[in-house]
C-alpha cells in the first residue's frame, strides 16, 4: 500500500512556547499549557480549562488560520452548533513567526471514535448544522482549490491514489465514480463549505453535537463536499436521517446528493491515502467506501 507520512513541523512548538506567548501578548488568560494533539497543518495545546491554543506547524497553513480568524466568528452566530471561533489572536513575533489563536476548549469524544451503530442520534443534529452553514459565501471568502469544487477536478488525483493505494474494489470504485462525476455539478452561488467533513471533526457529549471542529479547509463552494459526512460517519439507516434533518432547512436536489456520494468516495480514498499516521481515519475512509458502494440510490 501506498500510504503519505504526516509532514514534518516545520517549527517545534513546546508548551513552554505556548505559555511564553500567551504571557507576553494575552497575560489575562496566562495559565497551565498542555499539548493535547496535532494534524498535518496545526497543533493543539490546552490553556487552564476552558481555552485551547491553535497554532501552525507548517507554512502552508498559516492561510488556513487567517481564515478562521477571520470567518468563524462571523458564521459562529448562525450555527446551531459550537465552533471553535478565536477568543484571541496572536500575533506573529520574533518568538513565534506566524499567527496563532485562543478558542474555546470544548470537552466531548470525536464522532470516529464511536461505532458506527451507536452514531446514529446524532444524524439530524448534523443535517441541521450543515444546513445552517450552507448560506451563500460572504465578498472575500476563501476558494479552496480542492474542496468545493466541480467532481471533475478531482479526477486526476482520485484515478493516481486508485491506481497507487491498495483499496477493496478499486475497479468498482472507478465504475462509480465515472458515473458520479458525470452527474450536473453546482448551479447556485457559492455556500459557505466547511470543507473537511470527517467525524474526526465532530465532538459529541453527553448524547448531543458538542462542537464542530477544524475549520482549516472553510471555503465557498459546493455544498455537496460537507454532505459526504452522511457516507463517512454514518449508516444507510442515519444518513436517511441526516438528508431529511437538512432537506428540512433547506432545499437539497439529488443531483448534490449524488455528488455528495461522490466526495464521499474521493475523500474516503484520500484519508486512506494518507492515513500513515492516523488509524481511526483510515478506518473513517475504508468505512466510507463501503457505504458508497453498497448505496446504490
Amino acid at each position: 500500500m501506498r500510504m503519505v507520512k504526516m509532514p514534518p513541523a516545520e517549527i517545534d512548538v513546546s508548551a513552554d512556547l505556548v505559555a511564553t506567548l500567551v504571557r507576553s501578548q494575552h497575560p489575562e488568560l496566562a495559565a497551565p499549557v498542555r499539548r493535547v494533539g496535532h494534524g498535518w497543518d496545526n497543533v493543539i495545546f490546552r490553556l487552564g480549562d476552558d481555552l485551547a491554543v491553535r497554532l501552525p506547524r507548517r507554512a502552508v497553513a498559516v492561510p488556513l488560520i487567517h481564515n478562521e480568524q477571520r470567518w468563524l466568528s462571523v458564521l459562529a452566530p448562525q450555527l446551531p452548533v459550537p465552533v471553535p471561533y478565536p477568543v484571541r489572536i496572536g500575533a506573529p513575533s520574533e518568538a513565534f513567526p506566524w499567527p496563532w489563536s485562543i478558542m474555546q476548549w470544548f470537552d466531548g469524544r470525536p464522532l470516529a471514535a464511536l461505532p458506527v451503530r451507536e452514531r446514529r442520534p446524532y444524524a439530524s443534529g448534523l443535517g441541521t448544522f450543515l444546513a445552517r452553514l450552507h448560506t451563500p459565501a460572504a465578498p472575500g471568502a476563501p476558494h479552496s482549490p480542492v474542496r468545493g469544487i466541480p467532481l471533475a477536478g478531482r479526477s486526476e488525483v482520485l484515478s493516481h491514489q486508485l491506481e497507487t493505494v491498495a483499496l477493496d474494489h478499486p475497479g468498482a470504485l472507478r465504475r462509480r465514480w465515472g458515473r458520479i462525476v458525470a452527474t450536473r455539478p453546482w448551479a447556485g452561488p457559492p455556500l459557505w463549505v466547511h470543507g473537511d467533513p470527517h467525524p474526526g471533526n465532530v465532538l459529541v457529549h453527553d448524547g448531543a453535537v458538542r462542537a464542530v471542529i477544524d475549520f482549516g479547509d472553510l471555503t465557498a463552494g459546493d455544498p455537496a463536499t460537507d454532505l459526504a459526512l452522511a457516507w463517512l460517519a454514518f449508516d444507510r439507516a442515519a444518513r436517511d436521517l441526516l438528508r431529511a434533518a437538512y432537506a428540512h432547512e433547506r432545499a437539497l436536489d439529488d443531483d448534490t446528493w449524488i455528488r455528495a456520494r461522490g466526495w464521499a468516495l474521493c475523500l474516503g480514498v484520500s484519508l486512506i491515502a494518507n492515513s500513515d499516521d492516523e488509524p481511526v481515519l483510515a478506518a473513517v475512509g475504508r468505512h466510507a467506501l463501503g457505504e458508497v458502494l453498497a448505496d446504490a440510490r
